[in-house]
């Protein structure tokens, strides 16, 4: 929808965010099929378990928090910081939700910080104060 409706900058800035959602994927999808550790025992989150019975990384967790970093950088301030209080708020949800275990969603958040400083860095206009 930014893309779409968005000034210029909203749609470059919609568009590294959605390529980092896409390498975010890949990645999470190959630690997974690496590593396969089960998911939680539990009933809720039926169509989790069917279609991504591997709990590690957390996918969501790992998007969320690349969202965040990058949006911390490429969008208005308060979308950045609305983003940074939603991502933990995802992360605490999965693991209550009984769909991963507490280290799971802490590798996905380092993953995803990882992968939106990768993103960041590849934008030539973007500088990360380090």
């Amino acid at each position: 929808m930014l893309w779409y409706f968005g000034a210029t900058e909203w749609k470059r800035s919609a568009a590294w965010m959605l390529a980092g959602m896409i390498v975010t994927a890949v990645v999470v999808f190959a630690i997974k099929l690496t590593v396969r550790r089960r998911r939680p025992a539990g009933e809720w989150g039926g169509i989790y378990r069917r279609t991504d019975p591997h709990s590690f990384p957390s996918g969501h967790a790992a998007r969320a928090i690349m969202l965040a970093s990058c949006a911390l950088a490429l969008a208005p301030l308060w979308f950045g910081w609305v983003l940074l209080v939603w991502a933990p708020l995802v992360m605490l949800a999965r693991v209550s939700m009984g769909v991963h275990y507490l280290s799971d969603v802490v590798a996905g958040a380092l993953l995803g910080s990882g992968i939106g400083l990768v993103i960041l860095w590849a934008i030539p206009r973007v500088s990360i104060p380090f």
